[in-house]
């Protein structure tokens, strides 16, 4: 058709799978030179709430799993690719929905980042370490805020959605 603004399915996708491939940089990125300046379990306090440590997590979200047997490399890496071409599926859907697409890339670009670590080390890179009165929250790294971001964007995007519906 000449002259037609609709997009195709790859046009509609592309930008959303760019900036996943974006956060996988970073991410990878942040990770190697974190590897590359610290040894395994080293500290470097940045401010009186956060430091940089060098830590590995075989399991997931807050090492849900991490001391199993080790099934659970394979297990996580299959529900990341899962995961991930689902997200590619919604975003060929969806990729006009501007605030969905954004939370669903910043998640697929996180769950890659992960399943990247867990393919090449066996676990996944951890080094932003937030601490208050002596509490550490779980290290995570620039995969798992992309995750969170776009998580919460996903709850923004339904309750906007909700809102007008009514």
């Amino acid at each position: 058709m000449a002259g037609s603004t609709k997009k195709s399915w790859w046009q509609t996708l592309a930008p959303w799978l760019a900036l996943a491939a974006f956060v996988i940089v970073v991410d990878q990125s942040t990770k190697l030179a974190i590897e590359a300046i610290f040894d395994y379990g080293d500290r470097k306090p940045v401010t009186s709430f956060f430091n940089l440590v060098l830590t590995y997590n075989k399991g997931a979200a807050f090492s849900f799993l991490a001391h199993a047997s080790g099934w659970q490399r394979q297990f996580f890496i299959a529900i990341g690719i899962a995961a991930s071409l689902f997200i590619v599926y919604l975003l060929g859907r969806h990729g006009r929905q501007k605030l969905f697409a954004l939370a669903l890339s910043l998640i697929l670009g996180g769950a890659c980042g992960n399943v990247i670590d867990r393919l090449w080390h066996g676990h996944v890179i951890d080094f932003l370490d937030f601490h208050w009165r002596g509490w550490h929250w779980p290290a995570f790294n620039v995969a798992d805020s992309a995750i969170v971001t776009g998580a919460a964007l996903l709850i923004i995007d339904e309750l906007r959605r909700v809102r007008k519906a009514r």
